[in-house]
């Protein structure tokens, strides 16, 4: 499935939209170069999980847990890893395994742990279309 946004406000309803359907278990994937929206679509997903709080990407931290919504979401950056190893010290297979939902900035950078099952989100920016224009690519079943 391709969308494309306009804007950030409509990358955060693509996200919201998201969240609002996701079970129990389900790993989002999200890839897009620095700046093309991939906070901006996690927000989105928070918010359509019911989390009020506010959400902003765990680069430091490598995962940023929220679970005042209708179903935990565990929002990992993994722009920073150097070690696959870093993964399992954060015991990634709780997360990835368990009944909340996992957003994954970055996870092409840890794509040997990621399973098959998983839904993979490119968000890209396209200048000739505009500086807010963004294209969202998922491989939804």
């Amino acid at each position: 499935m391709i969308l494309e946004s306009l804007g950030a406000e409509e990358t955060f309803r693509v996200g919201e939209i998201i969240g609002q359907k996701a079970r129990p278990g389900m790993i989002f994937c999200l890839n897009g170069d620095l700046g093309a929206g991939k906070t901006v679509f996690s927000k989105g997903v928070a918010r359509g999980l019911g989390i009020t709080e506010p959400v902003s990407s765990p680069t430091f931290t490598m995962i940023q847990e929220y679970t005042g919504g209708r179903l935990p979401l565990y929002h990992f950056d993994v722009y920073r890893i150097g070690e696959l190893e870093e993964m399992d010290e954060l015991g990634y297979e709780d997360y990835f395994f368990g009944q909340g939902v996992c957003l994954i900035e970055w996870s092409s950078r840890i794509d040997e742990l990621i399973p098959e099952e998983a839904i993979r989100i490119t968000i890209e920016k396209n200048p000739e279309k505009g500086l807010s224009y963004r294209r969202i690519t998922m491989n939804l079943e």
